[in-house]
């Protein structure tokens, strides 16, 4: 078996596996975002762009809550992806005071660009697995990704 490279830490303990996780996830981005920059989009952007991609608008509040960040930061990424032409806003039908996100149709027509380059390095990522064993694998970490969605739930009182 290969020794771990010093940037990688061992899982020898649950809180060992659950730092490798978030290694991945930085490591992941850093492989992501200069091919995802090439074409215009952030790996930042991504949480807001899967919430639109759908077509509908949604609200500023919205975006944070689903991106699970504050509100003045969704605020300052939605400026850039404003300046950047892939969000645009609208008035709220339901309160003239307010403005609704969705996505540019430019945004819209290069999306699949974005998408492609997500899954190709997410397949090889998992090209050393078997089917089985990612399938276990995304069993194993959804479970725990909707323990924590609970956990967070509880904590926040919804």
């Amino acid at each position: 078996m290969d020794e771990p490279t010093r940037s990688t830490p061992a899982p020898s303990e649950d809180g060992q596996t659950l730092k490798l996780m978030g290694h991945i996830h930085r490591s992941f981005h850093r492989v992501a975002d200069p091919q995802l920059r090439e074409r215009g989009f952030a790996m930042g952007q991504l949480p807001v762009l899967m919430a639109l991609k759908d077509g509908r608008p949604h609200s500023q509040a919205e975006l944070a809550r689903l991106a699970q960040v504050e509100q003045p930061s969704m605020a300052q990424l939605l400026a850039r992806m404003e300046r950047d032409g892939l969000v645009e806003r609208i008035p709220d039908p339901a309160d003239g005071r307010s403005r609704l996100v969705l996505l540019t149709p430019q945004c819209r027509e290069r999306m699949h660009e974005s998408r492609a380059v997500m899954q190709a390095i997410g397949a090889e990522a998992l090209s050393e697995f078997t089917p089985e064993e990612r399938a276990e694998l995304g069993r194993l970490v959804r479970r725990l990704a909707d323990k924590v969605d609970r956990m967070l739930a509880e904590r926040l009182g919804d």
